[in-house]
């Protein structure tokens, strides 16, 4: 199973909690679910556990059962609808609604006047509407709805809970989302999935580590490279300097400093300056080992 699927069954298995906020996780399922219109109510889902929650939420919240027993299509996925008159009025008016002309869905914030309805409201949002990545490969959660009112409304509602969402337009739906993971990480524990919420900090400190561990590695493959390049390019202007017969008239320093060279061919030149009799500095051993060169160009 997925990271999204697994996520959302960790939350079905939080209580269902006051009836105040049954209603208000309904609430979100609502907002978010296929069809929440005046002739028809339709939540499918592919989770059986998400399936269970949704008819134990609307028996609690609205004291009704749905039409008929949801049937499992061959996705897999399994549709609960209403389509009774009486039984759409009454959750209508659970919201202040008037589904007779009802023009467009708003987020009716007098059902949330509690900071746990509030939770539970945005957890039903995500349940129904929202999507989650795995944290292995990337950092992105959504919720995505097809009402304009709504989406802006619960773009404002979050930021009042300290989150701090974004939101963009796709393909005629409304997407609220979150792309730091220290957001989805505070959103995550805030619905209820704690979880989820330590898998994906586990994630990514994994994932930092590991990204330190090739930088460094990375780093220190250049840092080998730059000292066999060089060692390479000191050892050949030594050894055409021996064979030019100049070596001998060459003054003691730079003799010395040759001989250090082509006898320690993989030392940086930190490490040939710290072996230098007596020990000199990084800079010192450096401009010797350029005179050489010079020297070697130049005969």
């Amino acid at each position: 199973m997925s990271f999204s699927y697994d996520t959302k069954t960790e939350l079905c298995r939080l209580p269902t909690g006051k009836n105040c906020c049954a209603v208000a996780e309904c609430y979100g399922l609502l907002l978010f679910c296929n069809t929440f219109s005046a002739r028809e109510i339709r939540l499918v889902t592919g989770n059986e556990a998400l399936g269970r929650r949704i008819e134990e939420l609307f028996g609690k919240a609205y004291s009704l059962s749905f039409d008929m027993l949801p049937e499992r299509s061959k996705t897999g996925r399994q549709a609960y609808m209403i389509n009774y008159s009486e039984k759409l009025e009454r959750v209508f008016d659970t919201y202040g609604y008037s589904a007779s002309n009802l023009l467009a869905h708003h987020v009716n914030l007098g059902v949330l006047e509690e900071e746990c309805c509030r939770r539970s409201f945005i957890r039903g949002a995500f349940l129904m509407g929202g999507a989650i990545t795995d944290p292995a490969k990337s950092y992105h959660l959504e919720m995505v709805t097809d009402h304009y009112n709504v989406s802006r409304e619960i773009y404002t509602l979050l930021l009042d809970m300290g989150l701090s969402p974004k939101t963009t337009a796709r393909g005629g739906n409304y997407v609220i989302y979150f792309k730091q993971s220290s957001s989805i990480e505070d959103y995550l524990a805030l619905i209820g999935a704690p979880l989820a919420a330590m898998e994906l900090m586990s994630t990514k400190i994994e994932k930092d580590l590991r990204n330190a561990v090739n930088r460094k590695v990375n780093c220190d493959t250049a840092n080998v490279t730059k000292t066999i390049d060089a060692a390479a390019a000191h050892i050949l202007a030594i050894t055409k300097i021996q064979s030019s017969d100049i070596f001998d008239a060459l003054p003691e320093k730079l003799r010395q400093t040759a001989r250090l060279r082509l006898e320690n061919p993989e030392l940086s030149i930190k490490e040939l300056a710290e072996a230098s009799t007596p020990p000199v500095t990084k800079s010192c051993l450096n401009h010797r080992l350029r005179k050489l060169v010079e020297i070697a160009q130049s005969s």
